[in-house]
């Protein structure tokens, strides 16, 4: 019997092993990774750069508290905020972790700096922001929530998409609008470009701040280093973890400068935020992304990808849609699709969910031409293989 809690519904695969875009089970079977721990490893299992780098802080320096300087943490927050509108970045241990302190900053700047009391979040359904007691109640989805009442107050849910419904929700209560640029947990959902802009008018005209939750979209995954480039604005506020550190457990809360004094000395904290160790490993991911132009790479990849889909599938009358932006791809069926993620599976891909209906693609952003096509040909055997079971 396991000594862990069983809060996870793990799939029957032991993994021990990862190279590339591939992993290998403790049974020597070996899987094309097209969910890369959840857009974790983005650049692949084991990238050269980052093992390096990460070896040799090892043999540096492992923790210091952040009572102290340290040169890795100074340096990743400058690739940040050099390569993105942010002015100053606080490191912590993952998106959930991130997430909340995007919340407190907003909270803190309108009560602190601004002095005007305002704290209410308001976020949108079936979003997803983590499992804090503050973030599960800032998620959009009920589900999250069964068991953890009462649930901490100023929290606010609206439609994605339906700016009036949004407006209609303000108050001189509000303090911040969250959003997710996609929806990866409720479907792989895009925020319409006009919404998006609208939303950052909405909150320049009503002296709101914009959080954009970038744990998933960001770091290249969308086609561009974040996703708010996409769409012409910028937020006050993002947040990263996911590929940020190439598996090791880093998030970033990033904001604007008129939110620096808000998180003032001993605001907020956290003792393993931006270890020597997990920031060698940020500025040797971000490095790479660079230099391999993994961003453009994931467009292109995505844009093939999401073609092939189209193309293998379209005429499949299980399958619904075919959807995404750069590497972060949904597949929606007419149906559940945990049957398909283990059949899958013993086909050696690995897929994950987006919802009960959708299968969820998150290659990593190097993954090569021909890996492309050996996934789509599994993907399009096995749905097709789903339709002769059903009428049988």
């Amino acid at each position: 019997m396991s000594s862990l809690f069983p809060t996870f519904a793990r799939y029957p695969i032991t993994l021990v092993k990862g190279k590339g875009s591939r992993l290998w089970d403790d049974q020597g079977k070996e899987y094309l990774d097209f969910m890369t721990g959840i857009a974790v490893t983005s650049l692949g299992h084991v990238p050269e750069r980052v093992k390096n780098a990460v070896a040799e802080q090892l043999d540096e320096l492992w923790h210091v508290s952040n009572l102290f300087y340290t040169p890795n943490q100074e340096k990743a927050a400058k690739l940040l905020t050099d390569n993105s509108c942010a002015d100053a970045v606080f490191f912590c241990n993952s998106g959930a972790e991130a997430n909340e302190a995007a919340i407190k900053i907003a909270r803190r700047y309108h009560q602190k700096v601004l002095g005007n009391g305002r704290y209410e979040i308001v976020t949108f359904t079936q979003s997803f922001h983590g499992r804090t007691l503050a973030t599960l109640t800032a998620t959009g989805q009920d589900k999250v929530k069964e068991g953890f009442l009462p649930l901490p107050v100023g929290f606010v849910h609206t439609p994605l998409n339906d700016i009036e419904a949004l407006k209609a929700v303000i108050t001189d209560k509000t303090a911040a609008i969250m959003l997710e640029l996609i929806q990866a947990e409720g479907g792989i959902i895009e925020a319409d470009p006009q919404f998006v802009r609208d939303v950052r008018e909405l909150c320049d005209r009503e002296g709101i701040l914009l959080i954009l939750d970038e744990i998933q979209t960001g770091m290249g995954r969308t086609g561009k280093l974040f996703a708010y480039e996409h769409y012409g604005v910028e937020p006050d506020i993002f947040t990263l973890a996911k590929g940020i550190g190439s598996g090791f457990p880093i998030g970033a809360m990033l904001a604007k400068a008129p939110l620096i004094p808000a998180f003032n000395a001993g605001s907020h904290g956290s003792t393993f935020s931006g270890t020597p160790i997990a920031t060698a490993a940020v500025i040797a991911t971000i490095e790479t992304m660079l230099i391999e132009q993994a961003p453009q790479r994931a467009a292109e990849s995505g844009k093939l990808l999401i073609d092939s889909l189209r193309s293998a599938l379209g005429e499949l009358p299980n399958v619904v849609d075919v959807r995404g932006r750069g590497l972060i791809v949904g597949i929606e069926c007419t149906g559940p699709v945990a049957n398909i993620v283990a059949a899958l599976q013993e086909r050696g891909l690995l897929v994950i969910t987006a919802g009960p209906n959708v299968l969820r693609l998150l290659p990593n952003l190097l993954i090569a031409e021909e890996e492309i096509t050996e996934a789509v040909s599994i993907l399009a055997s096995v749905l097709s293989e789903q339709l002769t079971a059903a009428a049988n």
